[in-house]
């Protein structure tokens, strides 16, 4: 009876968790089995579809060369995305060059309504501090930490000025950074975890869909 009421009480631990690295072996991989069956790579909240996690304003007249450029962030920040779900720390680094170059060219002057352009500045240099601290750190733990905001400042831009070209997957591990939790955009709806890569590939799921 006794065996019974633990092993039910592991069974409700791992059921809440993704992480079960405070285990010992054997638990993990027990723990690893009701983590792959609740964090499915296609895992998406049952109003994902409908919900708001980041409330933007209304900026889809903006003229199409700004919004081109947006789209061109969002694909350079999917390989950024790319690199850390693979652990390639030297490949997220070229990456985030990439978007740096991008987020530097962004013709934010050409945008002629003064609260859109306010907004382009603000975000545009969200994705200026967080690349630099991509480039800049020494390990993948050191870039996925600058995750986070880049995500926020790139998906706000996509869905502000109505750059996305493709239906995004914003998506959140309770897990990261540290078990605050950390977003992070994709062109995928099966979850392919940047923050932990191979350690907890698919752990998360999809909490607004911007088509």
């Amino acid at each position: 009876m006794k065996k019974t009421l633990v092993a039910a009480t592991l069974a409700a631990f791992f059921f809440t968790s993704c992480s079960n690295q405070n285990q010992d072996d054997a638990t993990a991989a027990h723990g690893q089995e009701h983590h792959e069956g609740m964090h499915h790579g296609d895992t998406t909240s049952a109003d994902a579809a409908g919900q708001t996690v980041v409330e933007t304003p209304d900026y889809t007249s903006v003229a199409e060369p700004f919004k081109t450029k947006v789209s061109q962030l969002v694909d350079e920040y999917l390989k950024l995305t790319d690199a850390l779900v693979a652990s390639d720390a030297e490949a997220a680094k070229a990456a985030a060059n990439q978007v740096l170059s991008v987020a530097k060219a962004m013709p934010v002057a050409a945008i002629a309504e003064p609260e859109a352009k306010t907004y382009a500045e603000e975000k545009t240099q969200e994705v200026v501090s967080s690349a630099t601290s991509i480039t800049g750190a020494a390990t993948i733990d050191a870039q996925r930490e600058n995750l986070e905001q880049l995500s926020e400042a790139v998906f706000a831009m996509a869905k502000a000025f109505d750059a996305n070209h493709q239906t995004l997957y914003y998506q959140h591990c309770p897990m990261a950074l540290n078990d605050k939790g950390g977003y992070w955009l994709s062109s995928n709806k099966e979850i392919r975890n940047p923050y932990f890569g191979d350690k907890m590939l698919k752990c998360g799921s999809t909490e607004e869909v911007l088509d």
